[in-house]
């Protein structure tokens, strides 16, 4: 073993919110020595993070940016297993995801801190730190968003015509919804974003240069930072205890990067903290290994007990997302032509990038979209599997959306098959979808560790998905309307047989090439019993991870299932915080990249406090 190496701070996870925490009290006290320990790889001006349409780049099965996780056989999924990808590599999520510029609900907040206990957690408390992190390029004078942080946001380098048209149907197909020009303001939902000459939705782009606003480009990559010490490519072990205070890890080489590494565990000790942040996968393996967890999962794999949590790994949450793929004119732009390597397609598109910023390659493809809630009459139609979901939930929270609902203009097919690098379902042509996914489902799942030595072993990981009836029937309804709103689009040209239910060859629903849309006055299809058991069962077979993981060290009451407290301390231990999306005690109603970056940034500005840091 090599001889220890000494830090004031040690960050186990180089993702969102271990960068911001590092790049933070780096640059408030320069005095101070932090070590960054990353199992994944360096992303430093690497177009492949710096495009944002890059991202299902990083789906493929050979991918080094992202480790895929299976969960086990679900009876839920119809025998299937999942599988669920997270970021792993410097910046983790935000260096590889989407790119959605898409906030929680303030409800959801409010929620962390009246229902879960937690104080200062509330959106109004959170608001100043939502606020530090971004620039925002849409509009001036938006009381909830800011303007002088690291952060771009904009909407990107183009506007499709998937996405004017799937807001023109909006507007004359669903009347019973208002419209806002704020879709992300915290405060409202259920209400289309207004058309306009750009996109309604945001992104964590650069309208000045139309790259990526990742995390280690904006708090790391961009100034010298001589305190920091950036380790990539290595796991960290487990956390190093003297009784129950935390005063170092251990790490070893990942053999994915670090081949020609010898293979021994190497020792860091840190004088003031230890801050576990490897996500809502890793970092509940981190303190498993450590002796920190339910005695039963540690005595199976051998590890001494130090700190008895019964709630870690426990609750593990996502949002279940499904795309749907439908045929489009040729005319019109998407984003099929660049993510399947056309030539001509990323020759065009890279000069356009290169030279202004601007163009497909500044563009994720999704350019509308809504948070829905259910009218009564959705509800009645969603049926009564969702009814006591609804009235324990949501009914009293009208802040609260049920499900994300918009498009994607390209084709992103079902069960991963076009993430994870098999094409040969992918038929050429312009192709978009129509997506969902449940903002707050009811199913949950857990994870727990196999070894007691090896950071690389899989996961004992069950999903939970589509485990609570509800969540089956919200799919289900979403399906129904997913079918309506892309039938009505000018640019559809049928659904993409193979990619939707399979439907009796007479059946109404049943998928097949048109040569344009119907009325916006048709009538809706009609679903018999019989086409409803086939949503069901291809709901079974499609649903996949939206990689929005969280829940797994929950920031609630110990007695309730809690990891760690409302200042993210860990239960039962001295010097040691868990800083990432595992933190969660409940979901969220978006995209989770905001919600990390908020972690991130409270978490800085209370350790520097801890610290007695100055801090701005």
């Amino acid at each position: 073993m090599s001889g220890p190496q000494t830090y004031d701070v040690i960050i186990a996870g180089g993702g969102t919110a271990g960068c911001i925490v590092a790049g933070r009290l780096a640059d408030a006290d320069p005095s101070l020595t932090i070590l960054v320990v990353e199992a994944g790889p360096p992303t430093r001006n690497d177009v492949l993070h710096l495009q944002p349409c890059r991202y299902l780049y990083h789906l493929r099965p050979e991918s080094t940016t992202v480790r895929f996780h299976t969960s086990a056989k679900s009876d839920a999924l119809g025998g299937r297993e999942m599988v669920f990808p997270c970021g792993q590599c410097i910046g983790g999520g935000s260096s590889v995801n989407f790119a959605m510029y898409t906030r929680a609900a303030a409800v959801d907040y409010d929620e962390w801190a009246k229902v879960h206990g937690n104080s200062g957690w509330s959106a109004v408390e959170l608001l100043p730190f939502l606020r530090k992190c971004e620039s925002y390029e849409i509009e001036a004078g938006k009381e909830t968003h800011g303007y002088s942080g690291p952060l771009k946001v904009s909407s990107g380098g183009f506007y499709t015509e998937v996405g004017k048209e799937f807001l023109d149907v909006a507007a004359e197909y669903d009347k019973t919804r208002g419209t806002t020009d704020d879709v992300n303001g915290l405060y409202e939902c259920d209400k289309y974003g207004v058309t306009r000459p750009d996109p309604p939705v945001c992104r964590w782009i650069s309208a000045e240069t139309g790259k990526r606003s990742d995390i280690p480009h904006h708090y790391i990559y961009n100034a010298e930072h001589p305190n920091i010490t950036l380790l990539d490519g290595f796991h960290v072990k487990r956390v190093i205890f003297e009784g129950t205070k935390a005063v170092g890890i251990e790490y070893v080489p990942n053999k994915r990067f670090r081949a020609d590494v010898p293979f021994e565990v190497t020792t860091a000790r840190a004088k003031r903290l230890v801050v576990v942040s490897a996500g809502a996968f890793g970092s509940p393996g981190i303190l498993e290994r450590s002796g920190v967890g339910q005695k039963n999962v540690l005595d199976r794999v051998g590890v001494a007990q130090v700190v008895d949590l019964p709630g870690l790994g426990e609750q593990y949450q996502d949002h279940q997302v499904i795309f749907v793929p439908y045929v489009a004119a040729p005319e019109i732009h998407t984003l099929d032509g660049v993510v399947t390597g056309d030539k001509l397609e990323n020759d065009k598109w890279n000069k356009e990038w290169e030279e202004h910023g601007t163009g497909l390659i500044a563009h994720n493809g999704i350019d509308s979209g809504v948070k829905l809630r259910p009218t009564e009459k959705d509800l009645a139609a969603i049926g009564p599997a969702f009814r006591e979901r609804w009235e324990s939930y949501y009914a009293a929270s009208p802040g609260k959306p049920v499900i994300w609902f918009g498009n994607a203009a390209l084709q992103v097919h079902s069960t991963y098959e076009l993430y994870l690098g098999d094409m040969s379902k992918y038929e050429g042509g312009k192709n978009f979808c129509v997506a969902w996914y449940l903002q707050h489902p009811a199913s949950l799942g857990r994870l727990h560790i196999t070894s007691a030595s090896d950071p690389s072993a899989p996961l004992d990981f069950y999903g939970g998905f589509l485990d609570d009836p509800a969540d089956l029937a919200l799919h289900t309804w979403a399906y129904k309307l997913s079918r309506e709103f892309a039938r009505r689009m000018p640019c559809y040209r049928g659904e993409l047989v193979g990619a939707h239910p399979v439907f009796a060859p007479a059946a109404t629903p049943r998928a097949q090439a048109h040569d344009g849309p119907v009325p916006m006055d048709a009538p809706d299809l009609a679903y018999s019993a019989e086409d409803d058991r086939a949503v069901e069962e291809w709901v079974r077979a499609t649903v996949m991870s939206a990689w929005h993981s969280m829940g797994t060290c929950a920031m609630k009451p110990r007695g309730k299932g809690g990891v760690v407290d409302s200042r993210l301390n860990v239960y039962g231990t001295e010097g040691l915080k868990v800083v990432d999306m595992s933190i969660c005690p409940s979901n969220v109603a978006a995209n989770t990249y905001s919600t990390a970056i908020v972690i991130g940034e409270k978490a800085a500005a209370m350790i520097a406090e801890e610290l007695g840091i100055p801090f701005v």
